[in-house]
């Protein structure tokens, strides 16, 4: 499970967040998503797709058995927005593509 663990801690710093936000993305509690970083625990298979969607991977790469994409830095931007996307409500969905349209529409 060390490719599990540093899966996890990687893909939470190449999305830019803390593990509590990790966690809190893929709804587990800051404890239990711990004991999977640290290797301590390892989670069933729906938690296991769980936490992969919520960090917008698979769980095959998760487990080291997919393929290592070389993705550019515009991609792990994208990968960010669409984690984030999946936690906030309709209401800030609906702001934040108002604000990206806004920022199209400059082409900054």
């Amino acid at each position: 499970m060390d490719v599990f663990c540093r899966s996890l801690r990687s893909r939470a710093k190449a999305l830019g967040i803390s593990n509590a936000e990790a966690a809190r993305r893929c709804g587990l509690s800051e404890r239990r998503y711990a004991h999977y970083v640290s290797g301590d625990r390892e989670p069933d298979l729906g938690t296991l797709v769980r936490i992969a969607t919520a960090l917008g991977t698979t769980p095959n790469q998760l487990l080291g058995l997919g393929e290592i994409q070389d993705t550019s830095s515009r991609d792990i931007l994208f990968q960010r927005i669409q984690s984030a996307v999946q936690v906030i409500s309709d209401e800030a969905l609906e702001i934040a593509t108002v604000q990206m349209e806004a920022l199209a529409a400059k082409r900054l």
